[in-house]
């Protein structure tokens, strides 16, 4: 059985220096421009960690290398598995994203499959709902699934527009 049966559309970095990691990952992966988000709360009304509401603050650059997004989050504030791994681990790839058209169908998926969900949320009034699930034993630290509504959309294709003009 399959947890993800969508595309991956996201490399993810954990940073504490979005800044720096934004330059970086232009120098390797010619990234053009990145759209950066400061400051993003999700609240526990929204999200979950460990099943238990959360509270955090993010800050969150989103850029393309072709038709892949790549997300840099810094976590600035509160309990997240961005906080933890990067106390465990500092810096680095953190997780890869499929879309699905179902979160709930995905979770159950997963945790049938023995595969824990860590994180659950969601955004923009549901525009994008997530999961994050552990991926060590793929050999990536989190697999996110993604629900990407109509708005979001909209979002990242302006996200990629700019970020692939700016690489010609």
């Amino acid at each position: 059985m399959s947890i993800a049966e969508g595309p991956v559309v996201q490399l993810a970095w954990v940073t504490d220096d979005v800044a720096a990691t934004e330059r970086l990952l232009s120098e390797q992966f010619g990234v053009g421009a990145w759209t950066r988000m400061e400051d993003v709360r999700f609240g526990p009304e929204e999200t979950t960690l460990r099943g238990e509401p959360a509270d955090f603050t993010l800050h969150v650059s989103l850029g393309y290398a072709g038709d892949l997004q790549l997300e840099l989050i810094q976590p600035v504030r509160g309990e997240t598995i961005h906080a933890e791994f990067l106390t465990a681990h500092g810096p680095g790839l953190h997780h890869l994203c499929f879309e699905v058209d179902d979160v709930d169908a995905a979770c159950a998926r997963s945790e049938a499959a023995g595969v824990p969900v860590l994180m659950r949320g969601s955004m923009m009034g549901g525009e994008i709902e997530f999961a994050y699930v552990d991926g060590s034993a793929s050999g990536v630290p989190y697999v996110e699934l993604a629900r990407i509504g109509p708005l979001m959309r909209e979002l990242y294709d302006g996200v990629k527009a700019a970020s692939l003009r700016a690489a010609r």
